[in-house]
């Protein structure tokens, strides 16, 4: 690493020399880019109290600048997340808060780089360290008072015997503290009453006092000042602005939220990604030079077959359901229900149709099974099947989707979750079988898992997530106990304190037929623990498999019970403990048409060159474009002609970040197809639903796009999302990784909470096996060759995004992250739709949204409140930074992180109105993303595949016409978007 020297003369002259910071290589080969910047994004800084140094933070890492400017030194590597970094009194130190080891602890490093030191350990997270005057204590912010109803407070370290002190003990998530001149009381930021403002607790006493607030503004970083003075952010809508007192200071900067650094008679602040030093009225840049690495993998890409027709192994099995005598497996694939024999033999197709069919689960008496299915047309419902008759009967008749569903010991009521919202938000209900009389038990729950019930079917057992706090919103999978008395209260049980069920999609948890025990997925593998009464822990949980485990399921004895382990389904005695293979020989051929298709347009756009060709006929032998020539009338007559006379064909959409799921049924496919929508790269969902999807819509069982898809969301020891797993620790990530390569998985996702350490092994991985990662995550992901980053802003570890500041303005550090690494960005810009619809009204009346569930369609109609917020400053902050990531050079892909189609065609326009031209917001949504996925599609030439889209008007005229979609052909397929309508509808009764 390069070093200054008028740096290192500072340093020398103190006795100190910068110690240098040992740095792993990226993975694998892969070209290395190095390249200066002079601007951070979310940077704070801390000066030195002789006011000869400054440290930075600048994406992660720590590094010095001299005062008067200069270039900046790495003293930490790039695998702490190292943030907020605070000087020592006595100079000697810095405190900041890392995430070196999976959660966020308190850490020092002597000022030359050496000695690392951590704090603080455990489960919990502490952030934002701030010295008391006398060099003795460090406040902080924490988690640490526990998970459940708890949250953020400020605690105190005492440095020399290593006593932790809570200050706070409020529900207003206490944040950002900083200490009074005599050390007497320690500020704060705290949420209360609907507002953050600033409030102060005397030490002494515990006394509170509030200091500031103002209606409509949030006011955060406190920073008290030698002589008293109280400096603060102050933000709302349209700002971001530094106060001191009540007076702005700032003018109109864009003021980082970050406490101030106070220094002699001024003090340094970060703003328009700029170090800046006030002393009095006056204020000067401390202009700063740092150097980043990128990284471009080199790895041969794996390549999807389209063309090959020989048989292909089925491996989205989903949630394998064990009869209660243990002699068949019930499961989902392929679109339907299917049983086979538990000693072996070839899988029975039950349903064979084009519904989609979901969460098959056993009656106790072995004779029926209920699961959820769209047969009937419209959105899904739990049907009723009599085995030995092979008849069905429709037992639900909702609003909403049930899915999850289980039998009650008696067989006199089904449990299910019924999804009512976004992304599997759902309550908790049960259905009496006789009559179809539904009773709610739990209103919406964050994405609950599916009921397991008690022996005496008094309770039901849910996998909850188990918050730590209001300020990040992951937790922990833990049990809640729900009574089936709608009069009683739901409960939770903890079977390992601070330690999570693997996900809440399949990892349980399962209780035993006697009432006796409970089985869960924890660390990647199967355990099971004693209960007594309502669920009550007995016991730890202890493992039973050594391999990777998903879904347990009882027989009614309680001694044997299936899990899935990769694309196995295993067989366990739990007295023995021997388990065994479950042979499922399930193949499937992909679905390719066959002889020639003449598509006849008036306008071409082939996304390669900026032109709209004229009168041109698309040759189409199979599933694959062999020639585009100029209209020839003869050609009418030879093979199936589609006449297009009036349209322009564009090539078909890749929506490139958009979550498939289950409740929504098959009606989801076919709205993408309808809107345009050819190719889905699905970056997170359960383990096996994903790749059903995928092997359904590659069968022609499943009328919809292509499908690319990830596993589970890798998240570190606490999840959020319910299509996300707790990984436990390595062993635990190695199990994932191999899950992933024997189910195929098409890219792999670094989420929120994996440490940068495991996301470099996670590259690794990923590209032995030829697919490519993403993540949230912009650095060290660009140094450690991840290859793609989703969102421009959204979910951050650290509470506020490495890729934007206020007013969501992205800077050089990040403009050139993306642009040097030539990296995949993704926007997803959030708040898209609000202003489409604002220009094109119409299209809430579209015939296309019936295809949604109706709280669905309302969410269009009337749209998030939250998103309507993001329409102001931050949206046209979003949009300027796009436009200069894409200058940069990054590859622009379009993607919603919606179900909903329409939201592509808002995401598209608002690339033009970031200043893009229409062709090349086309681009992002055809060719950039075919490139991404290594997919021989995404532009019309001959040799790709027929995905091609028939629009009215001509989107490169205006970037609206997009969505004006008259016929769809996708993979050769072709489809009349008014009969795909039609195809999802019910039946008239």
């Amino acid at each position: 690493m390069m070093r200054a020297m008028g740096l290192l003369a500072v340093l020398l002259a103190s006795g100190a020399a910068i110690a240098a910071p040992t740095m792993l290589p990226p993975p694998g080969e892969a070209e290395r880019i190095a390249f200066d910047v002079s601007q951070g994004t979310s940077m704070s800084v801390s000066a030195s109290p002789d006011g000869r140094m400054l440290a930075i933070d600048l994406q992660g890492s720590l590094w010095l600048v001299p005062a008067a400017g200069g270039r900046a030194t790495l003293i930490t590597d790039h695998f702490n997340d190292a943030r907020q970094p605070a000087w020592s009194p006595d100079g000697k130190r810095l405190a900041y808060f890392g995430y070196r080891e999976g959660g966020y602890d308190l850490w020092t490093v002597d000022a030359d780089g050496s000695n690392p030191r951590r704090l603080t350990d455990g489960a919990y997270d502490d952030r934002e360290p701030a010295w008391s005057p006398d060099g003795r204590m460090i406040a902080f912010a924490s988690d640490r008072t526990g998970p459940g109803e708890a949250a953020y407070n400020i605690w105190t370290l005492d440095l020399a015997s290593g006593a932790l002190k809570q200050v706070t003990n409020t529900a207003g998530e206490d944040r950002m503290p900083s200490w009074s001149p005599d050390g007497r009381e320690l500020a704060y930021a705290s949420a209360r009453g609907g507002k953050t403002a600033l409030w102060a607790t005397t030490l002494a006493t515990g006394a509170e006092r509030s200091l500031r607030a103002v209606e409509g503004q949030r006011l955060e970083a406190p920073s008290w000042g030698p002589d008293g003075r109280l400096a603060y952010v102050a933000s709302d809508a349209a700002s971001s602005r530094l106060e001191i007192d009540g007076t702005v200071v700032s003018g109109k900067e864009n003021v980082f939220p970050f406490r101030v650094s106070w220094a002699g008679k001024g003090f340094h602040y970060v703003s328009d990604g700029l170090i800046r030093r006030r002393d009095g009225g006056t204020v000067k840049t401390v202009p700063f030079q740092a150097r980043l690495d990128v990284s471009i993998p080199r790895y041969a890409r794996a390549k999807r077959d389209f063309d090959s027709t020989a048989p292909r192994k089925a491996l989205g099995i989903v949630k394998p359901a064990l009869s209660p005598d243990a002699s068949q497996l019930a499961f989902v694939a392929l679109g339907d229900v299917w049983l086979v024999p538990v000693a072996g033999g070839k899988p029975v197709n039950l349903t064979n149709d084009a519904a989609l069919d979901a969460d098959v689960a056993w009656s106790p008496d072995g004779k029926s099974l209920v699961y959820t299915s769209d047969k009937a047309g419209g959105l899904p419902q739990l049907y009723i099947r009599d085995v030995a008759a092979g008849t069905d009967r429709q037992l639900t008749r909702l609003d909403t989707q049930p899915l999850g569903a289980a039998w009650s010991p008696d067989g006199t009521r089904i449990a299910f979750i019924d999804v009512d919202g976004m992304w599997g938000v759902a309550g908790v209900c049960f259905v009496d079988v006789a009559t179809g009389k539904v009773t709610r038990l739990q209103a919406s729950l964050g994405q609950p898992g599916s009921p397991s019930w008690s022996a005496d079917g008094k309770h039901l057992a849910i996998a909850l997530s188990y918050k730590y706090s209001a300020s990040f919103r992951e937790g922990t999978n833990q049990l809640l106990i729900i009574p089936t008395d709608p009069a009683q209260k739901p409960f939770w049980q903890i079977p390992a304190t601070n330690v999570s069920m693997d996900t809440r999609g399949g990892g349980g948890p399962a209780w035993s037929p006697d009432g006796t025990k409970m089985a869960a997925i924890y660390d990647g593998v199967l355990k099971i623990w004693p209960v007594g009464a309502g669920g009550t822990t007995l016991g730890p949980p202890r493992s039973y498999s050594s391999e990777i485990a998903y879904f347990p399921s009882w027989a009614a004895d309680s001694r044997h019970l299936t899990y899935q382990s990769a694309e196995k389904v295993m067989l366990l005695d739990i007295e023995t403990g021997v388990s065994r293979e479950i042979p499922i020989d399930l193949q499937y051929r992909l679905h390719k048409p066959e002889g020639r298709t003449i598509v006849r347009v008036s306008g071409l756009i082939d996304s390669v060159s900026d032109a709209t060709q004229r009168n041109k006929d698309i040759i189409i032998e199979g599933n694959r474009i062999v020639a585009i020539e100029d209209s020839d009338p003869a050609r009418a007559t030879t093979g199936r002609f589609i006449d297009g006379t009036g349209l322009t064909a564009i090539p078909g959409l890749i929506e490139h970040h958009a979550h498939a799921q289950k409740d929504f049924g098959a009606n989801a496919h076919r709205a993408w197809l309808a809107y345009g929508i050819t190719t889905l790269r699905d970056p997170g969902n359960q383990p096996y639903d994903g790749v059903e999807d995928r092997e359904a819509a590659e069968a022609g069982v499943r009328v919809g796009p292509r499908v690319y898809t990830n596993g589970p969301l890798y998240e570190w020891q606490r999840v959020y999302y319910k299509m996300g797993v707790a990984v436990s620790g390595p062993a635990h990530l190695e199990r994932e990784l191999d899950r992933a390569r024997r189910l195929k998985y098409d890219v792999l996702k670094s989420y929120v909470r994996m440490p940068d350490l495991y996301q470099r092994r996670i590259v690794e991985a990923a590209h032995a096996m030829g697919v490519p990662v993403t993540g949230h995550e912009i650095y060290p992901a660009a140094y450690t060759g991840v290859d793609a980053t989703e969102h421009l802003g959204a979910t951050s570890r650290r509470g506020y995004s490495p890729k934007q500041g206020p007013m969501a303005m992205a800077y050089e550090d990040v403009i050139q992250l993306f642009g040097k690494s030539r990296r995949v960005l993704t926007p997803t810009n959030f708040g898209a739709l609000i202003g489409y619809l604002e220009k094109t009204p119409a299209l809430k009346d579209d015939p296309r949204l019936s295809l949604y569930p109706g709280w669905a369609q309302t969410s269009v109609r009337q749209p998030n409140p939250m998103f309507a917020q993001l329409r102001g400053a931050s949206f046209a902050g979003a949009l300027k930074s796009l436009k200069a990531i894409h200058d940069a050079g990054a590859m622009i892909t379009a993607g919603t992180d919606s179900p909903i189609a329409l939201n592509l065609h808002a995401e598209i326009a608002s690339y033009v109105d970031a200043g893009l031209t229409p062709f090349q917001a086309l681009q992002a949504a055809t060719v950039t993303p075919a490139r991404a996925l290594n997919l021989d599609a995404g532009t019309l030439e001959a040799g790709k595949l027929a995905d091609i889209v028939l629009v009215a008007g001509d989107p490169r005229a205006d970037i609206g016409n997009t969505v004006n979609t008259r016929i769809v052909i996708s993979n050769g397929r072709v489809f009349m978007v008014d009969e795909l309508v039609r195809m999802a509808a019910p039946p008239a009764p």
